[in-house]
């Protein structure tokens, strides 16, 4: 029996609520934990100090520039997966989300037998000069091998929502495939270009494993916010619970950010009706 829900009815059994709360418990109470812990009155000494705002600076300066390599690798990657029809799809789709689930550690060291002095591609590299791996670079490529799949995921659930129907009647009045791209599917699937590039900034923003197998922990360098926090830990455990609670700020907010865009874009396509 369909139970009353205000005005409408909802099919959602009385368990199922009782469910998602404990859910939803196992999720807050260890934030809501660690806001105990928080010194406030210490709180801004800790998160202002030189090695914090260094290592936050340096996170949000290889997001931003991780977020934007993932738009330049990942709508193309979404449009050929969404759009294109050839073989191996699948088996690319599948390389593409493997970062989903791979240990950041084994990213890290895929990255570091790739990018590396002695790696597949970092000899060549090394001959013209140029070192990635223990750089901010390798801090750039750590984030953005773990992020990708994020922006592409996204992109490409926004692409098959959308549909081909107007890009097809772009095609019949003689658009050429660029213009179509340009003038009808990009401006399409932008709020789920936006959402897809404000998750892959936050998983950018969070990534640990692959950046210090890939590029260390230098302080000014390749030191981000997580790598901080996790020797402050260490050392000072108070301004590791300080730092944690940044981040965890920082990504709430992202969060909030990513979720507006499908919202948005649904109060667009009602408009258009």
């Amino acid at each position: 029996m369909l139970r009353r829900s205000g005005a409408g009815y909802t099919a959602v059994p009385s368990w199922i609520y009782a469910l998602a709360a404990v859910g939803a418990l196992f999720v807050m109470l260890p934030l809501v934990a660690m806001l105990a812990k928080v010194k406030w009155s210490q709180f801004i000494p800790l998160v202002t100090s030189e090695s914090s705002l260094t290592a936050l600076g340096l996170s949000l300066r290889t997001s931003a520039a991780s977020t934007a390599l993932c738009i330049v690798l990942g709508v193309p990657l979404a449009l050929v997966l969404a759009r294109g029809n050839f073989p191996g799809q699948r088996v690319l789709r599948a390389f593409v989300l493997l970062p989903l689930v791979l240990p950041p550690v084994v990213g890290g060291i895929a990255l570091l037998y790739t990018f590396g002095r002695q790696g597949l591609l970092g000899r060549s590299l090394e001959i013209a000069g140029i070192q990635i791996a223990f750089s901010t670079s390798a801090v750039i490529l750590a984030q953005t091998f773990v992020a990708l799949p994020f922006l592409v995921v996204s992109l490409e659930g926004a692409l098959r929502s959308a549909g081909g129907k107007y890009e097809a009647v772009a095609a019949t009045l003689g658009a050429r495939p660029s213009t179509v791209l340009r003038r009808v599917s990009l401006p399409l699937v932008l709020p789920g270009l936006a959402s897809g590039a404000v998750l892959a900034f936050a998983r950018s923003l969070g990534e640990f494993g692959a950046t210090l197998t890939f590029a260390g922990s230098l302080q000014g360098v390749t030191r981000t916010l997580p790598l901080e926090i996790y020797l402050q830990r260490e050392t000072d455990a108070d301004a590791a619970v300080a730092l944690s609670l940044v981040l965890v700020a920082v990504a709430v907010i992202v969060v909030a950010l990513s979720y507006s865009s499908p919202r948005k874009q649904k109060a667009e396509a009602e408009a258009t009706r």
